[in-house]
């Protein structure tokens, strides 16, 4: 019998055969479960229904996570199609680009309503919706980043949206665990995809990474798909309110030997 085999859930925010949201979806379907999906507009449609399809999925609706309309008719729709619900993935960040370069003192009031709204009160609004359809023993899982925790350059505004969505779902775990169900966050290293391109110097962070990293390499689509499944599946029973790192270990060093003889060359070589 597969790990998730017997189990049906909702994932927003794939968008892309190169993105985290995917990467987990695969994962969860490859270990037997059944998944719905979302696309965030019309113009999304092309891009996400093929791979939901790809998934045999049974139900692919446009949602607009600030929307809380939609955000009850996608769960009504899916308790007509599934019935009950096992897991919830929430991959779902926007800043506007502006926001994402320069310095983060001039983010602008719609700018840092816009950030916030998309990328961490939609985690409230889903998790308000599904509560009502979730079997005990069910999970959330948000996708969140370092930069909640440190100051990672050009990440700005997105950072502080990281923080919240993190601070809410430990909220959340504490609410819903009175129903058996668990609320994490996976905060996934350096990693390749579209969504990251966004970020001004990214090539230079996945370089540094593989200095940083104890593990001395970048962290894979795979590796974050994994720990994903392991999030939602039963092997994490016991595990809520907590941000899984799946970055290599580079969150746990500050400098590695590596990191700071490659400093000291560079300035050598510049001086």
């Amino acid at each position: 019998m597969k790990l998730m085999e017997g189990k049906k859930g909702i994932i927003f925010g794939v968008s892309n055969s190169r993105g985290i949201a995917y990467a987990i979806a695969k994962q969860i379907h490859e270990a037997g479960a059944e998944i719905a999906f979302t696309y965030a507009n019309e113009a999304m449609e092309s891009r996400v229904r093929p791979l939901a399809e790809e998934m045999n999925s049974k139900m692919i609706v446009e949602c607009d996570v600030t929307n809380e309309e939609q955000i009850k008719n996608v769960f009504a729709q899916y308790e007509k199609i599934y019935g009950k619900l096992d897991f919830v993935v929430h991959a779902v960040a926007f800043a506007n680009k502006e926001d994402l370069m320069g310095d983060f003192i001039d983010t602008s009031k719609e700018g840092w309503d816009t950030a916030l709204g998309i990328s961490a009160y939609s985690l409230v609004s889903l998790a308000r919706a599904a509560k009502p359809l979730f079997n005990e023993g069910g999970a959330i899982l948000a996708l969140t980043y370092l930069g909640s925790e440190k100051v990672v350059a050009n990440y700005n505004v997105m950072g502080v949206a990281k923080a919240t969505l993190e601070a809410s779902a430990r909220y959340l775990a504490d609410n819903l665990g009175k129903i058996g169900v668990r609320v994490n966050c996976l905060s996934a290293g350096a990693v390749k995809t579209l969504a990251a391109k966004g970020i001004s110097g990214f090539d230079r962070m996945l370089k540094a990474a593989i200095l940083k990293a104890p593990l001395r390499r970048n962290v894979s689509l795979e590796d974050v798909g994994k720990t994903g499944l392991y999030l939602v599946s039963d092997l994490a029973s016991g595990v809520t309110g907590e941000v899984v790192h799946v970055d290599c270990g580079c969150h746990c060093v500050y400098a590695s030997y590596d990191e700071m003889a490659a400093t000291y060359a560079y300035q050598k070589d510049n001086e």
